[in-house]
């Protein structure tokens, strides 16, 4: 999609401080990716070479990747993987399937195995340690998927040990409170699209109103934001840095845009340094 429809690449670049992180990654820095709709449509290949670009400048300890790397077919993956080889971490790149990437029975294994040919780890309901023992890195299966069940795997990390959590959904956050969670990183909402200045997603506010018409009003509403309303529970999480409960969440806007197009919602690279707290 044309950049005119999408806004300018935005890299935001955000200090996360993480109780109990050992001094010896204090300063790790990660770069988030999340939802390229790798398609032909909803994302073209000079913002994915940019987007490719501004992360190796960055030269991050980690990069990670929180899903939607393609919409329904699955077969652009074999293309996107070849773009996405080019990327460079000094201790490699953690990826989470999104809905879109479990579209079709074959869908999870043809993505997962794309992803294996260029050494992209793809966690589903595991725990990897790429940046050492003391700091683990949790990828769940997707929200929408059979297989989500953040319990066992949760269940396994002594709850004085900090850790990340890629999850491609954010709405888990709300189920997650229950453990520790430094660090959730999430996609999925594309941060609304369709964002009022100084206020936040327009979906949000469009639900709202919504719930305050009578029912057979409702129906008379035209659904601009139909599509949307059924995306995620919790808008207000839509996108970037938030405090659920104990825990942190943050949410990127992704590079993939569907029509309309983005206002106020650019596309996003997101620069992550983690500090002590």
């Amino acid at each position: 999609m044309h950049w005119l429809f999408t806004g300018r690449l935005s890299v935001d670049k955000i200090t996360v401080k993480i109780a109990g992180l050992p001094q010896s990654l204090a300063g790790t820095t990660l770069v988030q990716l999340s939802d390229f709709h790798y398609d032909g449509m909803r994302l073209s290949e000079e913002m994915l070479q940019e987007a490719i670009a501004v992360t190796n400048e960055v030269e991050p300890d980690l990069i990670v990747l929180t899903g939607d790397y393609v919409t329904d077919d699955p077969s652009p993956i074999h293309q996107l993987v070849m773009r996405l080889k080019h990327l460079q971490s000094r201790c490699g790149i953690y990826a989470v399937l999104g809905n879109h990437d479990i579209h079709y029975n074959h869908s999870q294994a043809e993505v997962t195995n794309a992803f294996a040919s260029i050494g992209v780890h793809v966690l589903w309901n595991e725990i990897a340690y790429p940046l050492g023992e003391e700091l683990p890195i949790v990828g769940l299966a997707d929200y929408w998927s059979r297989e989500f069940n953040p319990v066992p795997v949760m269940q396994q990390l002594d709850p004085l040990t900090p850790r990340i959590v890629l999850s491609h959904n954010p709405d888990t956050a709300k189920i997650l409170e229950q453990w520790r969670v430094d660090l959730q990183l999430s996609g999925h909402t594309h941060g609304g699209h369709i964002v009022i200045p100084g206020f936040g997603p327009a979906v949000f506010y469009y639900k709202k109103l919504l719930k305050q018409l009578p029912k057979k009003l409702r129906r008379r509403v035209p659904f601009l934001f139909d599509d949307c309303s059924k995306v995620v529970r919790y808008w207000e999480w839509a996108q970037g840095f938030h405090k659920v409960a104990n825990n942190q969440l943050y949410v990127n806007r992704g590079l993939g845009t569907y029509r309309p197009g983005r206002l106020f919602c650019p596309p996003e690279v997101t620069v992550i340094t983690l500090v002590c707290q």
